[in-house]
Parts: structure tokens; C-alpha cells; sequence
């Protein structure tokens, strides 16, 4: 028996031609088609053996028709013509009957999308359950070597995705993307830790899989420290917990209304303006939409269909814009934003974790932050747990494990205090660094390993 490997997947041209295809069917005002044909495959593991092993296909086509300022979509699986004529003509019939939009906009115009190619490695498209399964059994094994129970996942996926519209909007692009995580459990303690590339050879799964190892047998029998505010280090899979709550809410309309940490308001209450421009963070945070990373090597445009190109968010711990939706935009008089991701934090070129643990009189390793949720979302602050291996850092070594803890924190004011920076590394759509905050604020100590 010879294993698959060979991926269905639709080329950029094939997608293409479906959706101009489609437009040319239409009979609305105007109408905007979203294609995405996927392969993906997961490898699941648990207690040191394979639970899991499976792949999946799935085309998605959706038809957006306009009439006026109604409008309705509907999408099929199908890519045989009639079942597409069908979705099209359903769109219509819904439209006309479907209420008018009071934030309506006009169709997108043509755009002018970055001239790069996104990341599509062919050796991750057509990756074979055979070599998953080998990589997934290489992880047990060495984690049964050391007495250690692991568990986790290993996936990738090739995606082609095409949108169009009738004003002349036409694009399309393919990506792949492989993403491992591991948690190791030993007794009572137990690690955790997680890494996505666009290249399933691009993960370092064999050092992952000993730092978790590593990690879980130093995480025995933890002590219980006083809640209280302390000097914290984040490792980097921490961090990417933390960071995108801060970009997901810095919305222009939600700022602009006075429902945003980024809100100004007068001694009324009432919205006076936002907080752009203010030196709000750390003079450390940098952040940019940056599709183009190395390690991203994202597509050029949005499903929407506009672009998405680099773009500063934060410079020098000073927000520099808010994502200002199409609607939100065209009332305030600027240009959309298109959303912001992905998420690249700059770290240091050189500090590794273990340099910054060097650095540090005293305080707190954090390796992951698990739960978290919103307290006040006026303010940003957050809720949430310390979990799969937290440890109490003296005279620049990691002196003993600690009991979990839980945190009440304002987001905002983390980014102010971080004074310090590891390299970066991928986790899912962003890129970040670890980092050291001055001040962290634990409220109690919970039961979770």
C-alpha cells in the first residue's frame, strides 16, 4: 500500500477562473464572491501514544448580492456549475427581500495588492499520514524515556483562496501552515508549549518536546507564595495570550464612542476623541501589522478584499492608529484600515529567555497564560491563570516551582512596564517576543497544574 500525499488542491488560476465565472452569472446591482479550498490533517497524541490521524477537504464558495443597500449571501460546498448557479440565484432572492443596511457601503474598488508571493511549501501540502504519525511517534517515545506522559497535537493545512467583485476586484493567493503543540505531565507538574511555521520542517519539534519534558520534571512539588504584584517574565507562548487582546481592542468606533481603553472622555463621561498619538506603553513596544514577516509570509489581501500591507501600530510604545472599519471610516473621514493582522511585536536581537531569568533579582516565570477574560473591557482588564509551569526566579536563576496563580490585570499597563525582550517566535497569526514586566498584579492561588 502507497500513502497519499498528493493533495485536491485548487491552483490560484483554477480559483480564479470559478470566481469570474460566477460574477459574469449575476444579475444584481453588484455582487462579491469568496472562494476558499482547503486541505488540513491533525495528529493527535495522548499518555504517549497516537490517538488520532486524520485529514480533511473542504471548498467553500459565497455569494454576496446586492441590490441598493440590501444585501444577502449564501455559500455552497459544491463547485459543480448548477449547484453555484443556485447559490447565486438564492443570494439574489434573499437580497431583494432582505432589509437596508443603515451602515451600508459601496462595493470595494480595485485595489493595488503587494507584488510578493505568499509562503506555500509543497513538502507541508502534501505531508503524508505516515510522516506525521513518525514525528508524533518520535515525541512519545522520548517523553516515555524520561517517565514523562505527553500529549498534544501536530497539523497542517494548504489553503487557495480567491475573492471578486463586479466593480473589478480580483485577487487570489495560496498559503500553507503547520502548527505543533505539546504538554508534558509528570505527577503533579506538568508544561506546556506551542510553535506555528508556514513549514512543518520549520518546527522545532525535538526541542520543543525536551524543553516540555524539562520543564514538567523541574515542576515538581511547587511551593505556595503570597499573592501580590511582582516582577514577571513572560516566555514568548505566554505572551502571544496576552498581547492580541490589546490590538483586537484598539477599534476606532469603540474608541470613538467611549467604549475603549483607548476612549477620551470629558468630566460628563461623554466621548471627547481617542488616545492616538499618547505615549501609553513601554518606549520597548513595537508593533506592526506585518503580513510580510519571514516567519508569516502572509497573503496580500483581506476577505473583504482590502489590502494587507504593513502597517505601524505601535511605534516607541505610542499608538499610531486604531482599525477603522469601511463604515466607520467613510463617517469619520479616513481611510480603512483593514483589520490588524497579523500581529508582529520586534524583540531583541540576541536575549534568549534564559538571559532575561539571568537579569532578573527576583520574580516570576510564566509559561502560560490560560483563561484569560475580560473583567472591564472599558479598561482592558483581564482575568485569568498561571498554568503548566510557573516558577520563582532569585538572584538570576529559576530557584523552585511555584503554585498557579491567578491574575486580575490591566493590559494596557503591562505594555507600559515591560522593560525587557527575548527573540521572537510564531504562535498561530502573530509574532512576539518574551518579555519582562516590572509590576503584575496575582490576586490568588489557584488549584490548576
Amino acid at each position: 500500500m502507497t500513502p497519499a500525499t498528493a493533495p485536491i488542491l485548487m491552483s490560484e488560476d483554477q480559483a480564479l477562473s470559478l470566481v469570474e465565472s460566477t460574477l459574469k452569472q449575476s444579475q444584481a446591482d453588484g455582487v462579491f464572491v469568496s472562494l476558499s479550498d482547503g486541505e488540513s490533517s491533525l495528529s493527535r497524541f495522548s499518555e504517549n501514544q497516537i490517538t488520532q490521524n486524520i485529514s480533511r477537504s473542504r471548498f467553500n464558495l459565497t455569494i454576496t448580492s446586492y441590490f441598493g443597500k440590501r444585501s444577502a449571501s449564501a455559500s455552497t460546498s459544491e463547485q459543480d456549475p448548477e449547484a453555484i448557479a443556485t447559490t447565486l440565484r438564492q443570494s439574489e432572492e434573499l437580497a431583494r427581500i432582505a432589509p437596508e443596511d443603515p451602515e451600508w457601503v459601496p462595493l470595494l474598488e480595485p485595489q493595488s495588492y503587494d507584488r510578493r508571493i505568499p509562503a506555500f511549501d509543497d513538502a507541508t501540502a502534501t505531508v503524508s499520514p505516515l510522516r506525521r504519525g513518525e514525528m508524533v511517534k518520535q515525541v512519545c517515545e522520548k517523553a516515555a524515556q524520561s517517565g514523562v506522559e505527553s500529549s498534544g497535537t501536530l497539523s497542517v493545512a494548504a489553503i487557495s483562496r480567491a475573492i471578486g467583485n463586479s466593480l473589478g476586484v480580483l485577487a487570489s493567493d495560496r498559503k500553507t501552515e503547520a502548527d505543533f503543540s505539546v504538554t508534558a505531565k509528570i505527577g503533579k507538574g506538568s508544561s506546556w508549549t506551542s510553535r506555528t511555521a508556514f513549514a512543518i520542517d520549520r518546527l522545532p519539534i525535538a526541542e520543543m518536546t525536551e524543553q516540555a519534558i524539562a520543564r514538567s520534571i523541574a515542576c515538581q512539588s511547587p511551593r505556595k507564595i503570597q499573592p501580590g504584584v511582582y516582577p514577571v517574565i513572560f516566555d514568548a507562548a505566554a505572551f502571544a495570550d496576552l498581547l492580541p487582546w490589546v490590538i483586537w481592542n484598539m477599534d476606532a468606533r469603540a474608541a470613538d464612542e467611549g467604549r475603549s481603553f483607548m476612549s477620551h472622555t470629558d468630566a460628563t463621561g461623554k466621548s471627547a476623541g481617542n488616545r492616538v498619538g499618547e505615549p501609553l506603553f513601554s518606549p520597548l513596544v513595537q508593533v506592526q501589522r506585518n503580513p510580510a514577516h519571514p516567519l508569516l509570509q502572509f497573503g496580500t489581501f483581506f476577505e473583504d478584499g482590502l489590502s494587507n500591507t504593513p502597517l505601524d501600530i505601535i511605534t516607541n510604545g505610542i499608538p499610531q492608529t486604531l482599525s477603522y472599519s469601511r463604515y466607520w471610516a467613510q463617517q469619520q473621514g479616513k481611510q480603512p484600515t483593514g483589520m490588524m493582522y497579523p500581529i508582529v511585536m520586534t524583540g531583541s536581537d540576541e536575549a534568549s529567555l534564559t538571559d532575561l531569568i539571568a537579569q532578573t533579582p527576583q520574580g516570576i516565570l510564566v509559561s502560560r497564560a490560560w483563561y484569560v477574560r475580560y473583567i472591564n473591557p472599558r479598561t482592558l482588564e483581564v482575568t485569568g491563570m498561571t498554568r503548566d509551569g510557573t516558577f520563582w526566579i532569585e538572584n538570576g536563576e529559576i530557584a523552585y516551582p511555584i503554585e498557579n496563580l491567578r491574575f486580575n490585570q490591566s493590559l494596557p499597563e503591562l505594555l507600559r512596564d515591560v522593560d525587557a525582550l527575548t527573540t521572537v517566535q510564531r504562535f498561530g497569526g502573530s509574532v512576539v517576543p518574551g518579555v519582562r514586566v516590572k509590576a503584575f498584579n496575582f490576586t490568588s492561588t489557584t488549584d490548576s497544574i
